[in-house]
């Protein structure tokens, strides 16, 4: 269960940092809430297993989104 619940946050983190990478670019800063979302299911995962690999990933990513989102006026 636990290497399960690994891999899936892991994949989570994968895939919004990929989603963060575009949110970066200007215009698309709005994408930035849907990976702060998939964040938090990332960091849920994360938190069950013993290595922390998939949240480390999972909160530095929301970490630098809610940074974008900050500096773009996007969360006020």
């Amino acid at each position: 269960m636990q290497a399960f619940c690994q891999f899936v946050s892991v994949c989570i983190g994968l895939l919004c940092f990929a989603m963060t990478v575009i949110g970066i670019l200007p215009g698309l800063g709005a994408s930035l809430w849907l990976t702060l979302s998939l964040c938090l299911v990332g960091v849920i995962f994360g938190a069950f297993p013993r290595r922390k690999i998939g949240l480390t990933i999972n909160v530095a990513v929301a970490i630098v989104a809610m940074l974008r989102l900050l500096l773009g006026g996007g969360i006020l």
